[in-house]
């Protein structure tokens, strides 16, 4: 029987939607729209048993720890997660996957997806893949393309040919493409041939490794070596940095996808945005009725078709229209709304100029949980720490810093050189500098903590490790 293999693609950066968005915390690790980050709502998304195998994760090695966590939140259970140490586009990560499941299921049918699209109606994109599957299960390449409501210059699209026989919603593609111009997009959106490329396809493993060896045979060279000397890593498997990185950069579009016959496409309404950008994101935001999309702690007067978000602080506009406005707890975007899709160049600007904000946030993910950086100035530094239940930060200690612990919520237990003890919520410690210690969560919620530092030197590389559960002594 056909099974089909979810494989999730989330080595992306998102720097059009900085600085929401950072190198260190891209934007499928954010809940942009609804509660829900857009990782756990696509891990979400397939998680049905009836339909969809345990998820294959193809993962930046920087993000490990928080796609982890955020599969945790989720109540999946990934089959593997393959870690990328450079991002070498969707080719070789796709390659990696197929390789890896065929090793378990030689009949395997892949359905690779992006982690940080929204898309609306899952009945739908459902429907949609069952479709797609089918076709699949014969050995053809099937994507999914979406039905436009715009003549939109953003995405590629696909040129609808015949229909499948038997598959609703079904077309043979007759060709792909490009972003289009203005005038392009116009004809393609009125003729009714026409579908976005949304990036999604549902693929035969064993003819995505056939087609590749014969396109792109040094890129599944490289990608078998990676796996063949692949490490394991806790609860991830970390691919050969050196092999991974000599494969080729290519989307699977240029390296497969448009170079093969027998491809079709399934057209779908499901309510799919790629939220490439600000533009895209207040597309899919409510506004009010002077057309301002506000997200927040945020307030206007004579503002319109704003797009204004806050993540803490109040942010307030007058007089203005059509302005970007994004606020975080470490930067601020001011824009021409017009100009959002030149907020990449704007990043790369603040790269050359060596403002760490660019690629860092304030939020540092680590296997045991996250912290966070509040406040720093001379000689102090004051962090949250939250701890997930049952985690354990390393026994170690600091030449330079003291740090005074108070529990927030939750219970910690404190290894303080040779005693042991625990702390509820309101209570507090003190550790020295140069005692070993650790911090341990043992209970069934999540440990949050403030932790305030004070000392000479409160850089994180001042930690010596004795004992670590995450091999990092």
């Amino acid at each position: 029987m056909q099974r089909l293999y979810p494989v999730i693609l989330s080595g992306g950066s998102g720097s059009r939607l900085w600085p929401l968005s950072r190198q260190s915390n891209p934007k499928q690790l954010l809940p942009l729209v609804g509660e829900q980050t857009l990782l756990e709502a696509t891990l979400r998304r397939v998680s049905a048993p009836k339909a969809f195998q345990a998820p294959t994760l193809v993962v930046n090695a920087e993000h490990r720890f928080a796609v982890a966590e955020q599969a945790r939140l989720a109540g999946v259970a990934p089959r593997a997660i393959l870690l990328e140490a450079v991002g070498r586009n969707t080719a070789p990560a796709i390659a990696c996957a197929a390789l890896d499941l065929l090793a378990e299921d030689p009949e395997a049918v892949m359905l690779v997806l992006p982690s940080d699209h929204l898309i609306r109606d899952t009945k739908a994109f459902h429907a949609a893949v069952a479709t797609a599957s089918e076709a699949a299960a014969s050995g053809r390449i099937m994507t999914l393309g979406i039905t436009p409501d715009r003549p939109e210059t953003g995405y590629g699209w696909i040129e609808k040919g015949g229909a499948l026989d038997g598959l609703s919603g079904g077309f043979e593609v007759a060709r792909f493409k490009e972003k289009p111009d203005a005038a392009t997009a116009e004809a393609m959106f009125a003729d009714g041939r026409h579908l976005w490329n949304a990036g999604i396809f549902v693929l035969p493993a064993g003819r995505v490794v056939a087609e590749l060896e014969r396109l792109e045979p040094e890129l599944v060279a490289h990608c078998r070596a990676a796996l063949e000397k692949a490490e394991s890593d806790i609860d991830f498997c970390r691919l050969d940095p050196e092999s991974f990185g000599q494969a080729k950069s290519i989307s699977i579009d240029y390296a497969l996808v448009e170079r093969v016959e027998a491809v079709g496409t399934v057209a779908v309404e499901m309510g799919w945005s790629d939220l490439g950008g600000f533009e895209a994101l207040y597309e899919v935001t409510e506004t009010d009725a002077d057309g301002n999309a506000l997200v927040g702690r945020t307030a206007t007067v004579d503002a319109h078709n704003c797009h204004v978000r806050s993540n803490g602080r109040l942010v307030s506009v007058l007089g203005l229209d059509n302005v970007l406005v994004v606020e975080t707890d470490d930067a601020v975007l001011v824009a021409d709304r017009a100009r959002a899709q030149d907020v990449k160049t704007l990043v790369e600007k603040l790269k050359e100029e060596d403002f760490s904000e660019a690629t860092q946030g304030s939020k540092w993910h680590r296997p045991w949980g996250w912290f966070q950086t509040l406040d720093m100035g001379r000689r102090f530094q004051v962090k949250r720490i939250s701890v997930n239940p049952g985690a354990s930060l390393s026994m170690q200690m600091h030449h330079h810093r003291a740090e005074h612990w108070v529990v927030v919520s939750g219970t910690a237990e404190v290894h303080r050189e040779n005693e042991t003890f625990l702390l509820a919520e309101n209570e507090s410690t003190f550790i020295p500098l140069g005692q070993r210690h650790r911090l341990t969560n043992p209970g069934r919620v999540q440990l949050e903590m403030i932790e305030v530092q004070s000392g000479a030197y409160l850089g994180e590389d001042d930690i010596v490790r004795f004992e670590d559960h995450y091999g990092r002594n």
